[in-house]
């Protein structure tokens, strides 16, 4: 499929908005992509899934991991289909961590799994949590690249869609732009 094919699939879904959004990462944007969305319906998610565990499944991989809360549903999903244990890291006091017990042995070669990235800050923190813990990071998956392949966050890093959305620092938001109501709708600011 071609990232148009996707990108009707996000509008059909409402996973696609337009308005003006403060992302994750606080930059400012005119889209936002609400995977969520896409993500609850099976034939979406099965497609998202296969197309990711499809490109890493010739991988020696033994777990994967996904950041709170948006990478959840796809990374358990990709997890799934490759037949590997799968967790996943969140905030606690401003850092990504292993909690509910989960764990990461030294050598353990993880597949990190993300539904969307701007500035691939969540899934740098999550890298550097397996790293810490003695994890090897082997590649990264992604559903919606809004680089456009600018954001390098591994040498075996794999979208299936890569887009580049304009995002503004809060000191250069266009007018235009500006003269919307905000809305917030990512994940790092829920309270665990």
């Amino acid at each position: 499929m071609e990232n148009k094919e996707y990108l009707d699939i996000f509008r059909k879904t409402g996973a696609l908005m337009e308005g003006h959004f403060v992302l994750t990462s606080g930059r400012h944007s005119s889209s936002y992509f609400q995977c969520a969305k896409v993500l609850q319906y099976p034939k979406y998610l099965n497609l998202f899934s296969k197309t990711i565990s499809d490109h890493f499944k010739t991988l020696n991989i033994n777990t994967v991991i996904s950041p709170a809360v948006g990478g959840i549903v796809i990374g358990t999903r990709v997890g799934g289909d490759l037949d590997k244990k799968t967790i996943f890291a969140e905030r606690e006091d401003g850092n990504m961590i292993l909690r509910r017990g989960f764990s990461i042995t030294p050598g353990e070669k993880i597949l990190v799994v993300e539904d969307v990235i701007t500035t691939g800050g969540s899934v740098k923190e999550v890298m550097q949590a397996v790293e810490e813990l003695g994890g090897e990071v082997v590649g990264v998956g992604i559903i919606v690249d809004r680089s456009n392949g600018n954001v390098i966050l591994h040498e075996n890093q794999f979208s299936i869609v890569k887009l580049e959305v304009q995002s503004f620092d809060e000191n250069e938001i266009p007018e235009d732009l500006a003269k919307i109501p905000i809305e917030k709708p990512g994940s790092r600011s829920l309270k665990s």
